[in-house]
């Protein structure tokens, strides 16, 4: 037997400050919050990846100044002052 949806079981979504109810919404309206979803989880996995890809850029950029630092005093020693 299919439960009765009660009225505080209806689905909502606040859109601008207002609480409005799924149910009342066209069905263009919903496509639209469903795009809008979307695109949110989209934007919150991007950032999540480029948080990431900063770190690793932040990584491999200290490795490399490690690697320059380690060889400037062979750079400075070749040149002998040239």
């Amino acid at each position: 037997m299919a439960k009765k949806e009660t009225e505080t079981e209806q689905k909502t979504v606040v859109i601008n400050g207002e609480e409005h109810n799924v149910a009342d919404l066209s069905p263009e309206q919903i496509g639209l919050l469903n795009q809008v979803v979307d695109l949110d989880g989209k934007i919150g996995q991007m950032s999540f990846s480029l948080a990431q890809y900063q770190a690793a850029k932040g990584f491999f950029m200290a490795q490399l100044n490690a690697s320059l630092e380690q060889a400037d005093p062979e750079v400075e020693a070749a040149s002998g002052g040239e």
